[in-house]
């Protein structure tokens, strides 16, 4: 393919001059304009001049959960962008469900000699999990930092988002709708990111709607998979107890509170409203599109490979947690309260398809 210096120039913003001087390899040329001019390239499908290809400084492993919930896959690439941009090749290691363990992984990437790994979502963010594996890591001078969630038994930089933050975010949100019957689907107890946003979630209603923390537990609390499958069954649960909008864990429960509400005739957000977490690639685009306290996955993961590579390079991070603040994305998938229908986490009945006909006559 011919190099068209026009087409590069154009795409850099810059001239075609100092695109010139960039595949030449020659100085006077500023690093961002420089870096400008190679993502051009990669952007319009050029293969990068020899002299201009980064010599590899070294394997970098990134452990992740199934990539079947999209949020991963986002996590991935913005690390694995960043982790190339500093001349590091980044190796993609996924756990699933009967394949490998975190610990078969982590070992493979050892024995290939990785300069460091990042763990997102592992069993660092499992309460019951034993963390003399990480202590062995250390021990054998492998750089690691964790992403999501927490263990004050680890010595090693943590990189987090706000989930206590999360869902005071979303309760907030929807008690300005006017809804006092809210409830909260999420994972097992035993992770972090699970605790740590039923922290956030009881704080917000005990402040806002005056509820005991013990009433909240046992009617507003409910746990599942983080699946569309586990919010379809938690969705179904809350809404038995006569909630009127169910703030999700993550984007793939929210669709499957969706689907549970509408397998009841109900509408959303016209009789339920329901709130995701995550803000996954093309959650903006479901039917109705999604309310959700988005992540901030790409500080995250910039923040991850940064802190990896300060290990790396002799300079460790502080052996502490990097708290991340979330942000709440308003769709179509929150509205104001019924004007019929359930009366709260008191109420007795969950609004049916007759309360949506009489509003509509």
């Amino acid at each position: 393919m011919t190099v068209r210096l026009a087409d590069i120039a154009a795409q850099a913003g810059v001239s075609e001059a100092t695109v010139s001087r960039v595949l030449n390899g020659r100085p006077g040329v500023a690093a961002t304009t420089r870096q400008s001019v190679l993502a051009a390239l990669d952007v319009l499908g050029y293969e990068r001049p020899v002299r201009l290809r980064r010599r590899s400084e070294g394997l970098v492993g990134l452990i992740t959960p199934e990539l079947e919930n999209p949020i991963f896959p986002a996590l991935a690439q913005v690390i694995g962008q960043a982790l190339t941009r500093q001349g590091y090749t980044p190796v993609l290691a996924t756990q699933t469900p009967g394949g490998s363990t975190e610990d078969e992984l982590t070992e493979m990437l050892v024995d290939r000699g990785v300069a460091g790994i990042i763990f997102v979502s592992g069993l660092h963010a499992d309460t019951t999990a034993d963390t003399q594996r990480y202590d062995q890591l250390r021990a054998q001078g492998v750089p690691f930092v964790l992403v999501d969630g927490f263990s004050p038994k680890v010595q090693a930089p943590f990189i987090s988002p706000d989930d206590r933050a999360a869902t005071h975010l979303a309760v907030t949100h929807l008690v300005s709708l006017g809804h006092t019957g809210i409830g909260l689907a999420l994972g097992p107890k035993r992770f972090v990111p699970v605790q740590r946003k039923i922290e956030g979630f009881v704080r917000a209603v005990q402040d806002q709607l005056g509820l005991t923390a013990e009433d909240i537990h046992a009617r507003l609390v409910q746990h599942s998979l983080y699946t569309l499958e586990g919010g379809q069954a938690a969705a179904a649960a809350l809404m038995d107890r006569g909630c009127t909008a169910i703030v999700c864990a993550s984007d793939m429960m929210a669709l499957g509170a969706i689907r549970a509400a509408r397998q009841r005739g109900l509408e959303v957000p016209g009789d339920v409203s329901v709130v995701g977490f995550d803000d996954s690639p093309l959650i903006a685009f479901t039917d109705p599109p999604l309310t959700t306290v988005r992540k901030p996955v790409p500080a995250m993961g910039q923040a991850a490979v940064r802190t990896l590579l300060e290990e790396i390079g002799g300079t460790p991070a502080p052996h502490s947690e990097f708290v991340f603040m979330p942000e709440l994305v308003v769709r179509g998938s929150t509205a104001s309260v019924p004007p019929t229908g359930s009366s709260g986490p008191t109420g007795t009945r969950t609004p049916g398809p007759g309360d949506r006909k009489n509003r509509k006559a």
